[in-house]
């Protein structure tokens, strides 16, 4: 039976270790767990099954493998340290007898996004972002329907618009939307951005590092690898407008969700998996769900595809309409909404579009 490996580490240190050791969650503080991190070997942590193609009747199995580091380590120890450990953590992939192998979270955005753990492999291994990027810019046009927002006529923001996917985000969003405003740290990319869609596209572009633009945007798409920092405060918003947050950590602050109940704030990335799936371990989705990273290595593993995929910080549009297509074929579908790990029902949309009436109504 073809197989795949998934590696994923600690985002929420306390949270994420009681998911594995109990014990250890509840008496070591976040601190410690992340200077301990630093310790850990890799972790074995379940064995996936019930995988099965739709259009195939394939079926594949897998393991999910944790890289002990949290994201504040990856990113204050050397990089040659963490490409270690996350080789590490793949060599366990290769013994177990994986076909294929995808990085999660930040161990897809350490250092040349994946290139340098690939060549200290024999497992051929994708970043999943290609997929992340198409199930993320599809949330957010559906999401804006159920909003009644006019794709058209409205107004988005890419948050982290010069980072690997966010790139790739702007130029699906430039196609659907009237303006489309380019965000991030650093203006030189964002600039170079802008260049490259002004060829093609018919959306009004504009590029800045100033986030209180924000407060014009309709539909907004997040997605920085900032540690320890809310990106996204409710000061930042309009009524009515729909956040896609594809970012781990979050970028959306919290507060959004306590202070603005006319807001619609989605979590980027949800995917229904296609048979009985059976993950045999809590990392906090419904049962059958899972990011879009997951599923692209699923689905690349359905496929028979084990070559060295989504890597890199160049993704390109090819790459992403290819995933989809594949994904599609075997039964991977964008799954129903969450917000801030909870899932957001129909009611409560509504809820949100009479808050956003109430508000708009005020001023």
């Amino acid at each position: 039976m073809d197989s795949f490996a998934f590696i994923i580490h600690p985002i929420d240190p306390k949270r994420d270790v009681s998911r594995k050791y109990p014990f250890l969650g509840r008496i070591l503080s976040a601190e410690q767990i992340d200077f301990f991190s630093t310790f850990f070997p890799p972790v074995y942590l379940s064995e996936i099954e019930g995988i099965r193609s739709e259009a195939t009747g394939k079926e594949i199995k897998g393991w999910f493998i944790a890289c002990p580091y949290t994201p504040r380590r990856m990113l204050s120890l050397p990089e040659k340290t963490v490409y270690r450990k996350i080789i590490q953590t793949g060599r366990m992939a290769e013994k177990l007898g994986a076909k294929m192998l995808g990085l999660g979270a930040f161990t897809s955005v350490v250092g040349d996004a994946g290139i340098t753990i690939a060549k200290g492999l024999d497992v051929p291994v994708t970043t999943g972002d290609a997929y992340t990027i198409s199930i993320a810019v599809e949330a957010l046009r559906e999401a804006a329907k159920l909003m009644n927002i006019d794709l058209a006529q409205s107004t988005a923001a890419v948050v982290g618009a010069g980072g690997t996917i966010g790139r790739v985000c702007a130029e699906l969003l430039a196609e659907d939307v009237s303006k489309l405003c380019l965000l991030g740290r650093h203006i030189e990319p964002l600039e170079k951005l802008k260049a490259k869609l002004d060829v093609s596209s018919q959306a009004d572009l504009q590029s800045s590092t100033d986030l209180s633009l924000l407060a014009d945007a309709d539909l907004i798409l997040t997605v920085t690898s900032a540690v320890n920092e809310d990106v996204i405060r409710p000061e930042h918003l309009r009524a009515g407008s729909v956040v896609c947050d594809v970012a781990r950590p979050r970028d959306v602050s919290a507060m959004v969700a306590a202070a603005r109940d006319d807001i619609l704030v989605i979590d980027g990335g949800m995917v229904d998996i296609p048979g009985l799936v059976d993950f045999h371990f809590d990392f906090g989705f419904p049962e059958g769900k899972a990011y879009a990273c997951m599923a692209e290595t699923m689905a690349l593993a359905l496929e028979g595809r084990f070559e060295d995929y989504t890597l890199g910080k160049e993704i390109t549009r090819t790459r992403v309409d290819e995933i989809t297509e594949i994904a599609k074929k075997h039964g991977f579908c964008l799954s129903g909404f969450r917000s801030f790990e909870k899932e957001i029902t129909s009611a409560q949309i509504e809820a949100v579009r009479r808050s956003a009436v109430k508000r708009n109504a005020k001023t």
